[in-house]
């Protein structure tokens, strides 16, 4: 890695401030590139690593702060912008055209010599055989991206980058879904690179490649970049540390003891659960247990929460509910014997949003409130009369339940989700990022709810990205990695930095994936 001291950096950030979505995403980060040099970011998720890139790659513009290439400063408003100047993206799902050979791919965008009005294909061809030469690409340029692997296809991605001429490379996730074989070629191709001059910007949740392949490696939390360490100065066990960066938070007494009387019945039961992602997934939910999945994003939590509700089938494995094996072949069997899903995107896949609260509240079981047990239609009085219930027991802010469910606040319309499954019987719910966009008092407010969940003798199991969360709700926490689980903790070892440490394991390293 070239010295600061030697050469100004290539690409210098100073004081870049972000907010989306109303949340800080990024706090007056300043960080420097250098020529040459491979530059890992890390970070839990949120933590800010995102979208630093999409202000670099000229998607999102910064609030505050300012960014510099060679020392002058530039306004990156549009992605050709970034391009011009030399900056490269290549994001984990690879932006490539499927029915385009490999050759099409690496010159899309790019000015192609003509004669007599025609593309000149000959020269146009050059500079991408050139550069697959220089990757040692061993595979057909002239084969379409769809027929090629996912290592092959990162080649070329890699090769459009080049013959844009970039001089900085960002790539995301890079090895999530190579083999070992195609990692250790890949690093290759990344240590070449960096010795010809080129920067390159890698982000990975694989902690023992950033640490052996990385120059240097800067350290994101809450939208800030707390920590930046050169190659060979922290282990694993202390860039974890740096990662989770405050005191560790333990497990609150009254999670444990919720469960406690009925720890030792099963109420669901899954044996190894297979379908894309998720592969030989098993585990046990007990009665009046909150279960915790925990893992970075793509780890396959959500993936798998879909099955055990009846959204996806399985292609392998099987479930068992109060003992007997059950086929869920769809959402309506799932909440017939009384498994219920609070989503990950409320809006979009939970609420119907134009919809009143009342509305929102019963729609999972309007049987009771049928006038007549064999006709569809309700009895408005009842239905009304439910929806305030609920909405008082589980202190619903709202002018009335006729309001439209739009209106009201994210924790608000998340009890919203919680108390359509507390019109029915039920033994399973699964919450799906349960405090997503819900503030510090709602949050406290939807955990005591699922507590009481819990001593009621529901089986709870909460996803979430908050470590922290997890482990002072949850009684257990199953932490999953690349699709399958990497370990359960309880007890003295339930602990943030466990959590943490899963999340960055390989169930299985670099396993063998299909083209």
């Amino acid at each position: 890695m070239p010295s600061a001291d030697m050469a100004p950096p290539l690409v210098s950030v100073k004081g870049l401030s972000k907010n989306f979505a109303g949340v800080r995403a990024l706090a007056g980060v300043d960080l420097d590139l250098q020529a040459g040099e491979v530059h890992g970011l890390v970070g839990a998720n949120g933590a800010g690593k995102s979208t630093l890139i999409r202000c670099l790659a000229g998607l999102m513009s910064p609030d505050a702060g300012t960014i510099e290439v060679d020392g002058r400063l530039v306004s990156l408003e549009t992605p050709s912008a970034a391009g011009d100047l030399g900056l490269a993206f290549i994001h984990q799902e690879l932006n490539l055209v499927p029915h385009f050979d490999a050759i099409a791919n690496m010159l899309l965008g790019r000015p192609k010599p003509s004669r007599l009005g025609l593309v000149d294909w000959g020269k146009a061809r050059r500079p991408a055989v050139e550069v697959g030469r220089r990757l040692g690409v061993t595979f057909p340029l002239d084969r379409r991206v769809d027929e090629l692997s996912v290592a092959q296809r990162w080649m070329v991605s890699i090769g459009r980058a080049l013959v844009a001429n970039a001089r900085v490379i960002a790539m995301d996730e890079p090895t999530a879904s190579l083999s070992g074989a195609e990692c250790d070629r890949l690093f290759e191709v990344v240590r070449d690179l960096a010795a010809s001059g080129v920067a390159v910007l890698y982000v990975s949740h694989r902690l023992d490649e950033v640490l052996d392949l990385c120059d240097t490696v800067s350290v994101f939390r809450d939208g800030r970049l707390t920590r930046r360490v050169s190659r060979g100065e922290l282990e694993k066990s202390g860039l974890i540390r740096e990662i989770v960066g405050r005191e560790l938070a333990t497990r609150e007494p009254e999670a444990e003891s919720a469960a406690a009387p009925a720890r030792e019945v099963p109420v669901l039961e899954a044996r190894g659960l297979s379908r894309g992602l998720v592969q030989d997934v098993s585990f046990v939910l007990r009665r009046g247990e909150v279960l915790g999945l925990g893992g970075l994003v793509g780890a396959g939590r959500t993936e798998l929460a879909r099955m055990l509700c009846g959204v996806d089938r399985p292609t392998t494995g099987s479930m068992r509910l109060a003992g007997a094996e059950v086929a869920l072949p769809n959402v309506g069997a799932a909440v017939s014997r009384g498994i219920g899903l609070v989503p990950e995107e409320r809006r979009s896949q939970g609420l119907v949003l134009h919809r009143s609260v009342a509305f929102n509240i019963n729609i999972a079981d309007q049987r009771p409130l049928r006038r007549v047990p064999w006709l569809p239609l309700l009895h408005m009085g009842r239905a009304r009369a439910r929806a305030v219930e609920l909405s008082q027991r589980l202190g619903i802010k709202t002018s009335n339940v006729d309001q439209p469910v739009s209106a009201l606040s994210g924790g608000n319309q998340q009890k919203v989700l919680i108390a359509r499954w507390l019109t029915r019987e039920r033994s399973v719910l699964v919450l799906d990022e349960l405090s997503r966009g819900v503030d510090i008092g709602a949050r406290g407010e939807i955990h005591a709810i699922i507590r009481e969940l819990a001593r009621s003798g529901t089986g709870v199991i909460a996803i979430s990205s908050d470590v922290e969360e997890l482990v002072a709700l949850c009684d257990r926490v199953v932490v999953m990695a690349e699709g399958r689980v990497t370990g359960e903790l309880d007890g003295a070892e339930l602990t943030e930095e466990a959590v943490v440490a899963l999340s960055y394991a390989h169930a299985r390293p670099h396993q063998e994936v299909s083209a």
